[in-house]
């Protein structure tokens, strides 16, 4: 079964860093593209970043420069690291896959998901 874990939220104050972890089992994350997704209160779901398993990557412009997405292909584990954060970045964040070429921030393109994990960014 393809499974991907999200977590690694929680409460950071603004102008501060933290690191999402999305680990993934029952399939290798270099063959996959692996795209990361959050939803605040009240607003719909929007994509952030995005790695395709040729290794290309995008932003949205809401975190370029501020957010990078890094992966450790021992771990199976694809990050998002996030710095810099502002008090608008706070939603649940998610991790998704999809075993086809290419990079997209469009939902529909991504077959598997993870749970969602928290952020808090305090002003």
């Amino acid at each position: 079964d393809v499974q991907l874990q999200a977590f690694g939220g929680g409460l950071v104050q603004a102008g501060g860093s933290l690191r999402l972890s999305c680990a993934a089992s029952g399939f290798t994350v270099d063959d996959y593209g692996i795209g990361w997704f959050r939803q605040a209160p009240g607003k719909e779901r929007e994509g952030v970043s995005c790695i395709s398993s040729d290794g290309s990557i995008y932003y949205s412009d809401s975190v370029k420069g501020r957010f990078t997405i890094p992966s450790d292909n021992a771990k199976n584990t694809v990050y998002l690291q996030m710095n810099s954060l502002k008090p608008e970045d706070t939603a649940v964040y998610y991790c998704a896959a999809v075993q086809v070429p290419g990079v997209s921030l469009v939902q529909g393109w991504y077959h598997y998901w993870g749970q969602g994990t928290l952020v808090t960014v305090s002003s």
